[in-house]
């Protein structure tokens, strides 16, 4: 099968994209990688400008030679594209898969709102730079290649449906276009380098959304590298979490094996 690695937000590097093809023809040689030219372009911050991003997701979604789009990074720039990316998918698009998480839920969110059925957070292709980054990267492709089981987070369960994110991009896009109808679903949520009453800040804007609190639950990934705040916050990631829960009537239903790190696991959005 072949799968098309677009960079829809920040800045890539060749380093990543040679590591990854070398997994790949390692441990799955029935897949072909490819990478879109777009990905190792520099437009400031971002991996091209808006425009050459969104023609190579655009070109790469609706090619049908390719099985699943894996996004290249985060950073930021997804949210730039994503409307006017998911409007130009023609029928080919539809039946990809899609792989990404961190600020790549922008696009996540409008292709699920656009119903489309193969969506779901997890590893993204640059998480190879990351200390044990081979993990991820086998593990994003076997969810690809053979929606192998093993690659999923572990808590998921049959007959529910799911989605996840990272929480400030949620709290980001929530009540824009992009924002899908989570209406019972369990949601899971992770965050990185937010201090902890920005992490308040954004459970408090989340669960006051009267859509969000027709969710099922939440669970709580890992947030991490917290940085420290004088004074100090004094109230856990879980802490935090439970109380908001506690206050909009969503129930907490605990801990997800989902963060940016190594140990993220495939979350697909729907029904289980």
């Amino acid at each position: 099968m072949r799968i098309g690695v677009v960079a829809p937000s920040g800045r890539f590097v060749r380093d990543s994209a040679q590591r990854v093809a070398a997994i790949a023809a390692a441990a799955f040689p029935d897949v072909e990688l490819v990478f879109h030219p777009q990905c190792f372009r520099e437009d400031n911050h971002f991996a091209g400008t808006d425009a050459e991003r969104l023609a190579a997701f655009v070109e790469t979604a609706n090619d049908p030679a390719f099985a699943a789009i894996w996004f290249a990074r985060g950073g930021y720039g997804a949210c730039r594209i994503a409307e006017d990316a998911v409007a130009a998918l023609g029928a080919a698009a539809r039946d990809k898969a899609y792989l990404g998480y961190s600020d790549s839920g922008c696009l996540l969110a409008a292709l699920y709102k656009a119903g489309f059925p193969h969506v779901a957070h997890g590893p993204l292709v640059h998480d190879v730079a990351r200390e044990g980054g081979a993990a991820p990267v086998s593990r994003a492709l076997a969810w690809l290649a053979e929606r192998s089981p093993d690659s999923l987070e572990p808590g998921l369960e049959r007959g529910t449906a799911y989605a996840a994110f990272n929480l400030t991009v949620l709290g980001l896009l929530t009540g824009t276009a992009l924002e899908p109808d989570l209406g019972g679903h369990v949601l899971l949520v992770e965050d990185v380098s937010e201090h902890a009453y920005r992490t308040d800040r954004a459970l408090f804007h989340i669960t006051s959304q009267p859509q969000l609190r027709r969710l099922a639950g939440i669970r709580l990934g890992r947030v991490t590298d917290i940085p420290e705040n004088d004074p100090d916050f004094g109230v856990t990631s879980e802490g935090i979490a439970r109380y908001w829960c506690e206050r909009s009537g969503i129930p907490y239903l605990g801990r997800a094996d989902i963060g940016h790190d190594v140990d993220n696991k495939v979350v697909p959005f729907g029904v289980f």
